[in-house]
């Protein structure tokens, strides 16, 4: 019996403003690879980010292994790894939660959807598909991407300036 659907249970942004804030600070954190420890401020005040909120973004990457920290003279954040190996999926799950847009379908957040039976829905088959689609892309881009990213964007649009 098709057409039996899922029902949303809370309303969420694709990205949040959290999550949005968190890639604003990390390519800061890329551009300074390996040149030490970056203020908490120097992040805000680069990123237009207000700290509160800040502290607690770098806080949470920080407790999922994304970001180390330093205390003290010369402190600050900095990257862990190279951040060509830091997937965007796993800076969204930890900033936002799960990637899919049902709980239904979620990888590492699941959970049975209200009033919903999985083998008969076809909301449920499409956001699989959706799901298996985004994952394709943000697992495969890495922190390094959003800084290789926007430079490759920069040079398009000085080209066709000069058109």
């Amino acid at each position: 019996m098709r057409g039996v659907f899922c029902t949303p249970t809370t309303k969420k942004p694709m990205l949040s403003h959290k999550a949005q804030y968190a890639f604003r600070a990390l390519t800061l954190l890329v551009d300074k690879y390996q040149k030490g420890p970056i203020l908490i401020t120097a992040i805000a005040d680069a990123k237009n980010i207000p700290i509160k909120f800040l502290e607690r973004i770098l806080l949470e990457l920080k407790n999922a292994g994304v970001l180390e920290s330093k205390k003290g003279k010369g402190g600050g954040y900095s990257l862990r790894d190279d951040p060509s190996t830091t997937s965007i999926a796993k800076v969204i799950r930890t900033v936002d939660g799960p990637i899919a847009m049902l709980p239904c379908v979620s990888l590492y957040f699941y959970a049975k959807c209200k009033n919903c039976d999985e083998m008969n829905c076809g909301l449920h088959d499409i956001m699989l598909s959706v799901r298996d689609a985004t994952l394709q892309i943000v697992e495969n881009k890495t922190l390094q991407d959003l800084v290789t990213g926007s430079e490759e964007l920069k040079k398009i649009q000085k080209s066709t300036k000069k058109v």
